[in-house]
């Protein structure tokens, strides 16, 4: 992190420089450590520039030029949501900087930091990645300046970008770097995108199709019609043919798989245009879907989109780990603590994961208002048991201040070890934007045996007195095993078990692709039961969306109603925040449904934009709190349900108002009154609804930073 830190190791230069909007945490939970380890494991100096001051190029000259390349990362979260808060206002703290500091990274980190490199030392290589990288690769929705912005790359001005699990692709990069080639002519790699000009292909057998000839999922090339075979004269099949017309011979089923693979990798799908998108919300919702259509690695193509007069091109996504590379990864030296130039400064990022173990990575939940799918992939990455078992006796030999308890044994997801597809050929053509919705796929496995073990043998080692489970479970997969919950329930609940139904209503449900408020309450008979049996009280913890788009009045109420009759009074609530690339932001955005196919007269997602309407939604949520009250009574008279006002059981909200109680938001509210006026239909569009639908905001709980 210093020239004086290059001087003990007698570098005269560095490899590689990374330089991150976060404080340089040498744990594997923290992408900057992770990439920095593997390079440095294949015999690279590696530089780390983190949190500079980006007013200038001076701090980014300061370990000197890299010999190979810059690489720039915004930290484990994007900027914009790292630094806003839902209501566009700038956060107080900030986790990932020393004593939560704020304001120590700039809005775009990922741009500011690549053109600032490029500042220190002109003509050197730069390349960008992260999760802020990740999910701008293309044109996107901006939620903080409320339009539709470029891909990062022309606006960092980088040579490359970097999505999804870059390990593979950046290893490679580095070696032919030092082999000599130039990163211009390395245009292989999958996971990989960058600029080229307009028009351009890999080589001639490659063929560029229109995006609207793929918005459907299903077989996408066409075959000749066997009904259509008569005998020839030698006995053999061939097609009926007119003079001229050359016959069609029959080919096996493997041939044609062959065939059609092959096409598929030679194939690039055009999207619409930045310049199309930006100002044509059904274009965008139809680039949006076929951009989540094309991410299988098995199966997804390449994809291509203008800006200007040049194309941004995307490479496949990588392919997933296997688990010995996974292991490779996480068992890399790591210090496992903040560097020592903090200090005693705390970090509460750091001190949030500190007695925590990744286990896996990626997700197949596909939930729409989530970005772990785009960045991760669908696919799940599992560590081995022994692995994960050797990281814990690291952790509680070398991390300071261990008492015994192991925090979280987890990643994007609580429950998904080792869980996977139980047909390789299947999950290789599968195009479903999710496994377990609108139920389980039978293809998807769900035994969780591989998870039990783990637990007893985690909980069963020596100087661990119990293993806590933090990361977000999902109930819909867990209630396929009850014996999971029975472990769970009974060794690694710490009194409360945050779980997320999201909503109670279809109608927003269908629009988050979440299982219906069935799956949670079969979970909580089956967590009451094994918690009776293990003579605990413990209590679960639902977390709700209230603002997702789709959501309407009724629902939120509905909602609300909910949570009284079961008694929750919800202390986290938090409003939806449009994150880039994620399908619930399309929804946002262009008011249209990308879950099904996108054209002018596609299905309309209402929305709420207005403030005052936003808090409304969040006010139901928090029905019982009186600052809320005001707000709630003018609505609730204007929905026609007045009868809700009350000092009885049966009442949502007392018709009194203590003193000094009355909400920010004032009691001038009403529930249509912040509604975002319908964009006019175009020429061949169905009509709107007479009442828009309004939109619900996610609840997101303050969870483990992901390895990103």
């Amino acid at each position: 992190m210093s020239r004086k830190e290059m001087d003990a190791l007698g570098w005269d230069s560095c490899d590689i420089i990374l330089v991150s909007g976060d404080a340089y945490i040498d744990h594997p939970s923290f992408g900057m450590a992770l990439i920095g380890r593997l390079l440095e494991a294949q015999g690279f100096r590696v530089g780390i520039i983190c949190q500079p001051d980006w007013n200038s190029a001076v701090d980014f000259k300061k370990l000197g030029k890299p010999n190979l390349f810059y690489g720039v990362t915004a930290g484990n979260m994007d900027s914009m949501v790292n630094r806003y808060t839902a209501d566009r206002k700038i956060r107080s703290d900030d986790a990932y900087t020393p004593n939560g500091e704020p304001n120590k990274r700039p809005d775009r980190a990922v741009t500011v930091y690549a053109q600032r490199c490029r500042e220190a030392f002109p003509g050197c290589n730069v390349i960008v990645g992260s999760i802020e990288a990740s999910l701008r690769r293309i044109a996107h929705f901006d939620y903080w300046s409320d339009k539709v912005r470029r891909s990062v790359l022309p606006d960092s001005k980088a040579d490359m970008l970097f999505f999804g699990n870059a390990e593979r692709a950046i290893v490679e990069l580095a070696h032919r770097l030092a082999k000599g080639e130039k990163i211009g002519d390395i245009r292989d790699l999958r996971g990989t995108a960058f600029m080229v000009p307009s028009g351009w292909l890999p080589s001639s057998d490659w063929e560029a199709m229109d995006s609207s000839s793929v918005d459907t999922p299903g077989p996408l090339i066409s075959h000749p019609d066997p009904y259509a075979m008569e005998t020839g004269q030698n006995g053999t099949s061939t097609a009926a043919t007119k003079p001229g017309e050359q016959a069609v011979r029959i080919v096996s089923r493997e041939e044609r798989l062959a065939g059609r693979r092959e096409r598929r990798a030679h194939t690039v799908i055009r999207l619409p245009s930045y310049e199309q998108v930006k100002d044509d919300p059904v274009l965008y919702a139809h680039a949006s879907r076929t951009f989540h259509l094309e991410s299988n690695p098995g199966n997804a193509r390449a994809l291509v989109q203008a800006h200007g007069e040049r194309d941004v091109w995307l490479n496949q996504p990588p392919i997933p780990l296997t688990t010995e590379e996974l292991d490779g990864v996480y068992e890399l030296p790591y210090a496992r603590r903040p560097h020592p130039a903090y200090g005693e400064a705390k970090i509460p990022a750091w001190e949030m994961i500190r007695f925590s173990v990744n286990i896996m990575r990626g997700c197949f939940g596909g939930c729409t208002f989530c970005s772990i799918t785009e960045h991760e992939g669908r696919i799940i990455q599992s560590r081995s048991e022994d692995s994960v078992i050797r990281e814990i006796e690291e952790m509680r030999d070398k991390t300071p201040g261990f008492t015994g308890i192991v925090s979280d044994l987890g990643g994007p997801t609580a429950n998904m070890f080792h869980l996977k597809c139980k047909d390789e050929k299947i999950e290789s053509a599968c195009r479903r934007l999710s496994c377990v919705y609108p139920d389980i796929c039978e293809n998807m496995g769900t035994d969780h045996s591989k998870l039990i073990s783990l637990y007893r043998k985690a909980r069963a080692l020596k100087g661990v007195k119990k293993v806590l489970i933090g990361s977000g479970l999902r109930y819909d997969l867990a209630v396929r095993s009850p014996e999971y919950i029975k472990e769970l329930v009974t060794h690694h609940v710490g009194g409360y078990l945050k779980i997320a139904p999201e909503h109670t209503e279809e109608r927003p449900l269908s629009k988050m692709m979440k299982p219906g408020i069935g799956s949670y309450d079969r979970f909580k008979q089956l967590f009451d039961r094994f918690s009776r049996e293990a003579g605990k009280e413990q209590y679960l913890i639902p977390y709700f969306i209230a603002a997702h788009p789709g959501t309407e009045d009724e629902d939120m109420l509905n909602l609300a109603l909910w949570l009284k009759k079961n008694n929750f009074r919800l202390d986290q609530v938090q409003t939806f925040i449009p994150t880039p690339m994620a399908m619930a932001t399309t929804m946002y955005h262009s008011e249209r449904n990308p879950l099904r196919k996108v054209n002018r007269a596609s299905e309309i997602v209402g929305t709420v934009r207005n403030g005052r309407q936003r808090k409304l939604h969040k006010a139901f949520l928090r029905y019982h709190d009186p600052a809320n009250w005001p707000l709630l009574r003018e609505a609730l008279k204007e929905m026609g349900r007045a009868d809700l006002i009350g000092n009885g059981k049966k009442h949502l909200i007392p018709a009194w108002q203590p003193a000094g109680t009355v909400g920010k938001c004032g009691s001038g509210a009403v529930a249509s009154s912040g509604l975002r006026k319908p964009t006019p239909p175009k020429r061949g569009e169905p009509q709107r609804p007479g009442r828009p639908a309004l939109a619900a905001a996610r609840n997101l709980p303050a969870r483990k930073p992901k390895v990103r």
